[in-house]
């Protein structure tokens, strides 16, 4: 695949950073768990939950290849108080997704999948975020395998461990549900800009009860 024909967002990253977060340019791989191996005839991408047909939608290495490009170049995030700015993805737009896979009018949260099930929850508003991807390249190239390759979901708006590496599937739901992280005392919103590192940061309203 190549990223040669994508649309490209003239934007990048917000200026200055968020609270507590220092500059980073190379941005070291963290992760949960061993690399798994990408095996393309096995490999598939499914939308699932409260869809409008109540259906699954499914698509194979091939068919998600075809599917709309586009880029973005945003600030990256992490947790761990470092940001690095400007990085390039290529991949699939959330919003595209969404269309092609429609979610009942009921449906206010997803679950993002990744292999082994790792998972990672959102407010359905962040997931259709204006610069969210399903990115499948980074910097004009495929991901590597410990940046998440084949396909990861990149939401640059939050903290990065809600940009689920691997990335195998997309569940919409019609009420929130803690993810991997948010379950063992991550922020269940995970906003950079508030500092939203932690549950007990939590107030009223954020999130369902660990």
């Amino acid at each position: 695949m190549s990223d040669g024909t994508e649309a490209e967002s003239a934007g990048t990253g917000p200026s200055g950073l968020p609270p507590g977060q220092a500059v980073r340019r190379e941005h070291k791989p963290l992760h949960y768990g061993r690399v798994p191996s990408f095996r393309p005839q096995r490999w598939d991408f499914r939308v699932f939950g409260a869809t409008e047909s109540l259906g699954t939608y499914r698509w194979d290495w091939e068919e998600f290849a075809e599917l709309p490009r586009a880029r973005e170049v945003r600030d990256f995030h992490c947790v761990m108080r470092f940001s690095v700015p400007d990085v390039p993805w290529g991949g699939v737009r959330s919003s595209d997704l969404v269309r092609l896979a429609p979610p009942a009018p009921e449906a206010t949260h997803v679950m993002a999948w990744g292999e082994y099930g790792y998972s990672a929850n959102m407010r359905m508003d962040d997931f259709l975020g204006d610069a969210v991807l399903l990115a499948t390249h980074r910097d004009g190239v495929p991901l590597t395998p410990e940046h998440g390759f084949p396909l990861r979901l990149v939401v640059p708006h939050l903290y990065g461990w809600k940009s689920v590496k691997w990335l195998r599937s997309v569940e919409y739901m019609v009420g929130d549900r803690r993810g991997f992280w948010e379950e063992r005392g991550y922020h269940n919103r995970a906003d950079p800009w508030s500092e939203e590192r932690f549950s007990h940061q939590e107030g009223p309203g954020d999130g369902p009860p660990l």
